[in-house]
């Protein structure tokens, strides 16, 4: 619902500012009847069905917590069409998961929401998921959801009226500046160029952890030196913040997949099912079998 109100009150907001219709919207939902937000209000299709043909500059598809659950017949044809036409697709929150089931971002980078990250990159390992709050990518445009959806909203606004125009629009939503694109979802609480090019190298190799000294080596300090930062900054050493973002990564996986534990293991670099439950239970407090079953 936060992002559905995001997307619509940007381009209300914008008209306003124009003192004029810039803008048209219309919503669908999957049943082509009212459906129901996660908060419990509902959302009132203004269109029923997929087989109409009318133009549109941008198509959102925005999901919550079960993306896939329902795909309704014609859907898939209604977004080639207007991908086809020139529309923009774009796909908010866990709508990123839709538009790949679709085979509609090959070749395309996207964001995904970091709580539903680690589910897609097993489900589409060939598509790039980067970091950021919203991205363009040619006709395609993603974005992590929530507050993030007016952001993105703002910059395409900002693509089709202009930069000044756009931060008139943000002024008016008491937004403040339009964050970059490229902003971090979780950033690092520090602005440490090398800690933050070792998270990026920790976070491209879950499945397959990289040594700490191939690490440092990589970011041109020596381990002592590393160490001596993580300890400072993190209070933490870099193993034990390396091994942090393994069993986050795995707490996603148990919580938004259905797959299996050992599968879970293996993505998060653990050698065995046994040595990943010990592991996560002594880190994490709870046995990965109860997250799955909670």
């Amino acid at each position: 619902m936060l992002a559905y109100v995001f997307a619509c009150e940007t381009l209300r907001i914008a008209n306003k500012r124009a003192s004029r219709g810039i803008f048209t919207w219309e919503t669908r939902t999957a049943t082509a009847e009212p459906v129901e937000a996660s908060n419990g209000r509902l959302v009132e299709p203004d269109v029923r069905g997929w087989m109409d043909g009318k133009r549109c500059d941008l198509l959102l598809v925005l999901a919550g917590y079960e993306p896939l659950a329902l795909r309704p017949h014609g859907l898939g044809q209604f977004l080639r069409r207007a991908a086809g036409a020139g529309a923009i697709l774009g796909g908010i929150d866990t709508g990123v998961a839709v538009l790949a089931s679709f085979d509609l971002l090959k070749g395309h980078s996207v964001v995904v929401h970091h709580e539903a990250e680690p589910g897609f990159r097993e489900t589409w390992p060939e598509i790039d998921v980067i970091d950021a709050i919203y991205h363009f990518d040619g006709r395609r445009l993603s974005s992590a959801g929530g507050t993030a959806t007016g952001d993105a909203m703002l910059g395409w606004i900002a693509s089709e009226m202009g930069a000044t125009f756009a931060d008139e629009v943000a002024e008016d939503m008491i937004h403040g500046s339009l964050r970059p694109a490229a902003q971090s979802q979780r950033p690092l609480d520090t602005m440490d160029p090398t800690l933050q090019a070792m998270r990026a190298l920790m976070l491209a190799h879950i499945e397959d952890p990289m040594p700490i000294r191939e690490i440092a080596r990589q970011l041109a300090v020596s381990e002592k030196r590393l160490r001596a930062l993580c300890r400072s900054v993190l209070r933490r050493s870099p193993s034990e913040y390396y091994l942090s973002l393994r069993l986050q990564h795995a707490r996603a996986l148990l919580s938004t997949t259905r797959l299996p534990i050992t599968e879970i293991a293996v993505a998060t670099g653990f050698g065995s099912h046994a040595g990943f439950s010990r592991t996560y239970r002594k880190e994490m407090g709870t046995r990965p079998r109860d997250v799955r079953l909670r």
